[in-house]
């Protein structure tokens, strides 16, 4: 009966652990432009759809540019973006610092 109690003990000390490590696992969603590193919030707009995606072939970095702000995130995963290059998006994911994890894509 001891071991029993035992182990239902430890089973809920790792769920409630676990449980607290997932709970601020939640995605964000920003609205924005997808653009390059090297143009930045100049590519944020409906005439540079070309621009960004001529700079992402010559080895640019994919970001997002947010619509309130003009804030630049750097993309972690821009394989979730691949032909979204230059749109007006909604995107959903994980912001850490001045970087998103696309979770979700959605065209304004």
């Amino acid at each position: 009966m001891k071991k029993a109690f035992s182990l239902c003990l430890m089973i809920c000390m790792v769920v409630s652990v676990a449980s607290f490590s997932f709970a601020g696992d939640k995605a964000e969603t920003v609205n924005g432009w997808i653009s390059d590193s090297k143009c930045g919030a100049k590519g944020a707009n409906a005439g540079a759809a070309a621009c960004t995606k001529k700079c992402l072939a010559e080895g640019a970095k994919m970001v997002v540019v947010t619509d309130s702000d003009q804030k630049i995130l750097n993309v972690e995963n821009p394989d979730a973006l691949k032909g979204h290059e230059g749109h007006h998006v909604a995107v959903s994911g994980h912001v850490t610092g001045d970087s998103i994890h696309v979770m979700s894509v959605k065209m304004l």
